[in-house]
């Protein structure tokens, strides 16, 4: 059976190298870009004579693109200039506060990863107390916006910031399980 292969369609832009860097055969315009869904970091060859600006969106599905000629590899945060690592947080903060929905299936449909341990204390800021309190809010009714999940369960550190750090914390593999951020194979050539 073929594993469904995760792939971003958008993808918003963390930094922008208009002849490249060092490391390339040749100047060509670059952009460090993270992808909207699966939080996916690429580096990126644009289109000659393209620019663009740092948080500007742009298609890198499989259709055709208007500004990405194609992708070059997918980047580690280490990888990243030091402009988009700067921007990393910020972005990926934007990219939840325009699609919530991230967080509230999480929230909401969250479970156990093993007997002892949940989802939900992958989160930083989430111990047994908090957990607890998720779990019976949430049996009431699901959350319906990030303010209900403020609202519902007392004392809870903000949510968006604690996924913010969950995916930078996935995209740095520093823990074994994943929530946000598929971990992808590398494909051998051959």
């Amino acid at each position: 059976m073929e594993k469904e292969i995760k792939k971003d369609e958008w993808a918003i832009v963390l930094d922008f190298l208009a002849h490249g860097h060092p490391g390339m055969d040749r100047a060509q315009p670059v952009a460090y870009v993270i992808g909207e869904r699966y939080f996916s970091l690429l580096e990126v060859i644009l289109r000659d004579d393209v620019k663009v600006v740092i948080g500007e969106r742009v298609y890198i599905g499989d259709k055709k693109r208007e500004k990405v000629k194609y992708i070059r590899r997918k980047v580690k945060p280490e990888e990243l200039t030091a402009a988009a690592r700067e921007e990393l947080p910020r972005v990926i903060e934007q990219i939840l506060e325009k699609n919530p929905k991230i967080i509230l299936d999480f929230f909401n449909r969250s479970g156990q990863i093993t007997t002892r341990m949940h989802q939900l204390e992958l989160l930083p800021g989430i111990g047994k107390k908090h957990l607890w309190a998720i779990i019976e809010a949430r049996k009431e009714k699901p959350f319906e916006s990030i303010e209900d999940i403020k609202k519902r369960v007392s004392l809870l550190p903000d949510p968006v910031k604690m996924v913010v750090r969950r995916i930078l914390d996935e995209l740095e593999d520093k823990d074994r399980y994943r929530v946000f951020v598929p971990r992808f194979e590398k494909k051998h050539a051959g």
